[in-house]
């Protein structure tokens, strides 16, 4: 005689039953204990003087810092003022080889631009084995590098400030970038990629000059980020002023940083 089959709420039975499977989801209910940790993690906890003093509120402005020239080595200080105003770009995502004994070792290039379009333009470069890591880190590495870029006008100052100040280069390999003062309402005169950095930067007019060889993108992106970051090495005679000479804040807070 046949064995009877076995019920159909079972894994044997002509039905797929679901009911045996509950037990499953028991240990689950505890899985939002520990959610509440979350946000101390996200929380910024400052490990550099700089940083400390930005959270404190004792440096009010980026320029405060471009003033004394402080290097940035954590990148929640451009977060903590400039916040949702920084946009970034992915430029390029080029893949590189290393020759090993195994074979070849592949991973991703990627550079990646930030700014807010109103004078700050940082430019990153980061290599991954994979594509959303190297994106991240070229994000952060841009923030760290963060520049100041000088704006000016073309022939009577009227209005807000929108193209270059003077004529300015910037090279990169074989790759050399010019920018030119431009007149209101020319635009940024320049291929798409360059365009893409300039706007960033927050210059509405301006045209541009390349020679070399343009076809390597990643030096053409760094000769034009080069040529922005020069609009400050040119003195000019609005910079003659008598310098004031203040207090660098290391010096300004040091009870504080010493008691903290």
């Amino acid at each position: 005689m046949a064995d009877a089959p076995k019920p159909e709420g079972g894994r044997g039975g002509f039905g797929r039953g679901f009911g045996d499977r509950g037990g499953r989801g028991r240990g689950r209910g505890g899985r939002g204990r520990g959610r509440g940790k979350r946000d101390d993690e996200d929380r910024w906890v400052p490990c550099t003087k700089l940083g400390r003093l930005v959270q404190s509120g004792k440096i009010k402005s980026l320029e405060q810092i471009y003033l004394f020239s402080m290097p940035i080595k954590e990148y929640q200080i451009i977060d903590h003022f400039l916040g949702s105003a920084v946009k970034d770009e992915v430029m390029k995502i080029m893949p590189v080889q290393k020759q090993t004994s195994a074979g070849q070792r592949t991973r991703f290039k990627a550079f990646v631009a930030v700014g807010d379009e109103n004078g700050h333009l940082g430019l990153g470069v980061k290599c991954a084995k994979e594509v959303a890591t190297a994106i991240r880190g070229a994000i952060i590495a841009a923030k760290l590098s963060m520049i100041p870029v000088r704006r000016g006008y073309w022939g009577n100052k009227i209005g807000k400030v929108h193209t270059v100040p003077t004529k300015v280069h910037g090279k990169c390999g074989s790759v050399q970038v010019r920018l030119i003062p431009a007149p209101k309402g020319a635009g940024i005169v320049a291929s798409l990629c360059a365009k893409r950095i300039i706007k960033m930067a927050g210059i509405e007019d301006v045209y541009t000059c390349s020679r070399g060889t343009t076809k390597t993108m990643g030096n053409f992106i760094m000769a034009t980020f080069q040529a922005c970051k020069n609009t400050y090495t040119f003195l000019t005679p609005e910079l003659w002023k008598e310098t004031r000479f203040a207090k660098a804040p290391y010096q300004e807070f040091t009870d504080f940083l010493s008691s903290a």
